[in-house]
């Protein structure tokens, strides 16, 4: 087989979808292994569990250790999101984009960050606050962790140019994560830094990004009030 021949993830996840979609492969029925797959598709094997978890993150495949993967039987539709420039996302409402490092050390995160980015506690990485305006008003107020073991790179980003959101976004290649949305009532601190009242409602979306099995970063945004989102599914 030649090199035009082998699929990327991309073509062996349409073709996966395409199957279920088209009923040769049912709700509930148990696909082929990982490597019959691959010898089906002309690939890695890694090539074909890259697509099979993101099919799996969209709800159209349940994957089981040692079980094996089935169609879904009550497939879920998700919403997508993208990991949105936050200067793009200001500069689209017509305002003057700005942002400000607050703090920037290294730093051994705690326990519930350690596990989101599945680091065992012993060795410090990046951290991060930086406030982002909008025509010099607060627009969002960013707590970053950056796994700086599997992105070393960014331990010399000096980040005068590029945010630390625009430089992960540039920089490094995501292909999954989770998002975690809440509401909170504005503490004297968030409410001195985003300049709103003393327990105003404030949107906080708490997001990890990965690249293949390596986690990247933890993120926790705090929105100024009246901030609001715009998803598809």
């Amino acid at each position: 087989m030649t090199d035009d021949d082998r699929k990327t993830w991309q073509t062996v996840q349409d073709e996966v979808r395409l199957r279920i979609s088209q009923r040769v492969w049912k709700p509930g029925d148990l696909i082929p292994h990982e490597a019959d797959l691959a010898t089906e598709f002309g690939c890695a094997r890694a090539t074909v569990n890259r697509a099979l978890r993101g099919l799996a993150d969209a709800g159209l495949l349940e994957r089981r250790r040692k079980a094996g993967t089935r169609v879904a039987l009550n497939p879920v539709r998700r919403a997508e999101f993208s990991i949105p420039v936050i200067r793009e996302e200001i500069e689209g409402r017509g305002q003057r984009y700005g942002y400000k490092i607050f703090l920037r050390e290294m730093r051994v995160p705690p326990p519930d960050v350690q596990a989101r980015l599945q680091l065992d506690g012993t060795q410090p990485i990046l951290h991060l606050q930086t406030l982002y305006t909008a025509d010099n008003r607060p627009y969002v107020f960013e707590t970053r962790w950056i796994n700086s073991i599997a992105v070393p790179d960014v331990l010399s980003a000096e980040f005068e140019k590029l945010s630390p959101n625009e430089w992960l976004v540039r920089e490094v290649a995501f292909d999954g994560g989770d998002f975690t949305f809440s509401g909170i009532a504005a503490t004297e601190q968030e409410a001195a830094v985003l300049g709103c009242k003393l327990g105003e409602g404030l949107l906080v979306l708490d997001r990890t990004t990965r690249q293949a099995d390596r986690m990247i970063t933890s993120v926790r945004l705090l929105f100024h009030p009246g901030y609001r989102m715009h998803t598809r599914c």
